[in-house]
């Protein structure tokens, strides 16, 4: 009977460790991914770039942990979702004040840019190239859009109780995004970019753009 659990122990230890590796080695292949991706562009992002990045003997160490391009491109969405939410909502959330917390959610984006560099940078280019027919990808941009939405009812809830001025939610939230994005964007393009001061500056202008003035 000993002799026995000491086998089942060690079997059940072997099955962890080796969990335990390939959840390591799948991290380890969504970080050169994301990298690849923001550095040379979604369709320019072959696996055999991705293997070579990562370290791997070949690309079949990628098709035996995704279940194909799609797969891996989910992947790298939802690791980015997961460091941007983790980095950008408790500093939203430690202020009250509708302004207060529009101007953390547009510099901690920007200040997200300048510490995870390629992030940002490759989930706009796999957004930007999505496929129709994939419903994973699509489940994304459903959750996305569900984001900006509830942003257009916080701004138009602190709009009823006077803390902004009038004009369209849904056009400012969108203006907000896509400045964001463009900013994103040159950053790629010049390594010199100053992200944070960008932040900064976005963050005032639309700060006087929704103010409410006496």
């Amino acid at each position: 009977m000993q002799a026995r659990n000491s086998t089942g122990k060690q079997k059940a230890e072997r099955r962890a460790k080796s969990s335990f590796t390939e959840t390591g080695r799948r991290a380890q292949i969504v970080a050169a991914a994301i990298d690849v991706i923001a550095e040379t562009g979604y369709h320019q992002a072959s696996f055999a770039k991705i293997a070579e990045r990562a370290g791997l003997s070949s690309t079949g160490m990628i098709s035996y942990h995704f279940d194909g391009r799609d797969d891996l491109m989910r992947e790298v969405v939802a690791e980015v979702m997961r460091v941007s939410e983790a980095y950008v909502r408790p500093r939203i959330e430690a202020h009250e004040s509708p302004s207060a917390r529009l101007r953390a959610s547009i510099e901690s984006n920007l200040d997200l840019l300048a510490e995870y560099p390629n992030h940002l940078p490759a989930i706009v280019e796999v957004l930007s190239n999505l496929r129709g027919g994939d419903p994973g990808m699509a489940s994304f941009l459903d959750v996305t859009e569900g984001n900006l939405a509830l942003q257009v009812e916080q701004i138009r809830k602190a709009q009823r109780a006077g803390e902004f001025c009038a004009f369209d939610p849904w056009v400012m939230v969108r203006a907000i995004r896509a400045a964001i994005d463009d900013v994103v964007r040159r950053a790629t393009h010049d390594p010199d970019f100053d992200a944070r001061g960008a932040g900064r500056e976005l963050a005032d202008l639309f700060d006087r753009a929704t103010r409410k003035t006496t």
